[in-house]
């Protein structure tokens, strides 16, 4: 995930390192089952571990003794399955990817879920009267194994050709000779949907596997496959270069590659916001229901609290978590604004 060859190798070693010294934690289900009023999420693997943060960091705002204030948690999008989101609330599927916790969140009410995290923006076969909140810059770049046959940069075309199967060689490429192995991550991924769409919306061919978890290169059919490319987040990567790991939400082997000349990374290892700001730039979203979002009730109130441009993800504390896991913050007034 990487400038050069060495710099991959570095980038290997630094993450290994502050793995050992972490202190925060990277991810986690809710430690115990919240309460019917709290405001309760699934979704997107991409930031499942950066609202572990803000759940940490939000709560702590509450007073110890205060049990009428909505507190903020958020389930994983891997894990046990199913779960119950929260007390009184139906027991559903474990939501694994944005896709899966926007579709969880139209099916239920406030009683079970209350928001949805999204690596993805909204589309037109989304349902209606849900709102996408912008709070975060991110990008996605294409990733191999370190010592591998994948070259060091990709063009947009290049990646089109191998994901329809056009071109299924790397020394098309510039590569080492080596049957290419494209991936995709699980079915209702936010990456794998924004990857094909900054693609230009192709339909991937027979040679692409689907499957892997997104952004876990410690998955078995990556770590040590010298042939395999699979799009991964910049930002995300960033975070687990910050320590924000577990043994499995990890790069393992792989590195990031430069797409089409430009580095998603700094020199140091920060995501590139010339990068971000391309064609293979994000936003990032939660997604609520409108109706439950504008009510004049407790928990629409504390939506607006959290969510909101003047909510607690958009003040300092939430935007220093946001760079602290490998994201962009959004200009002050982009953040908490309504996108549809």
């Amino acid at each position: 995930m990487r400038h050069t060859a060495a710099k991959a190798l570095a980038a290997v070693a630094f993450t290994a390192a502050l793995t050992t010294v972490a202190a925060v934690p990277a991810m986690a289900d809710p430690a115990a089952l919240p309460a019917a009023k709290d405001i309760v999420g699934v979704g997107s693997d991409t930031t499942q571990a950066l609202f572990t943060k803000f759940s940490a960091d939000y709560n702590a705002t509450i007073p110890a003794g205060d049990t009428t204030t909505p507190r903020l948690y958020s389930w994983d999008a891997t894990g046990t399955s199913p779960i119950t989101p929260k007390a009184g609330g139906s027991t559903i599927a474990r939501p694994n990817g944005s896709g899966a916790g926007i579709g969880a969140l139209n099916t239920t009410t406030k009683t079970t879920l209350d928001f949805a995290r999204s690596s993805r923006a909204a589309q037109a076969t989304d349902p209606t009267g849900l709102d996408f909140i912008a709070f975060a810059k991110d990008a996605v770049t294409w990733s191999a194994v370190s010592g591998g046959h994948a070259p060091a940069n990709l063009t947009t075309a290049n990646l089109v050709d191998i994901y329809t199967c056009a071109k299924t060689n790397w020394s098309q490429f510039g590569g080492t000779a080596g049957t290419i192995q494209p991936f995709l991550p699980q079915s209702g991924s936010g990456t794998r949907s924004f990857f094909l769409q900054a693609l230009g919306n192709i339909t991937p061919g027979s040679c692409v596997v689907s499957g892997p978890e997104e952004n876990e290169g410690t998955d078995p059919l990556l770590l040590t496959n010298v042939d395999a490319v699979i799009p991964y987040s910049v930002g995300h990567y960033v975070g687990q270069l910050n320590g924000h790991t577990t043994a499995t939400d990890a790069p393992g082997n792989l590195t990031l590659r430069n797409l089409n000349g430009v580095s998603p990374l700094t020199a140091t290892n920060t995501l590139n916001p010339a990068f971000a700001g391309g064609s293979f730039g994000r936003v990032l979203f939660n997604v609520v229901r409108d109706a439950d979002y504008t009510a004049a009730t407790t928990q629409g109130t504390a939506l607006r609290n959290i969510f909101s441009n003047t909510g607690w993800i958009c003040s300092t504390a939430g935007r220093n978590d946001i760079s602290s896991f490998g994201f962009l913050n959004l200009p002050t007034t982009g953040c908490g604004v309504i996108i549809h």
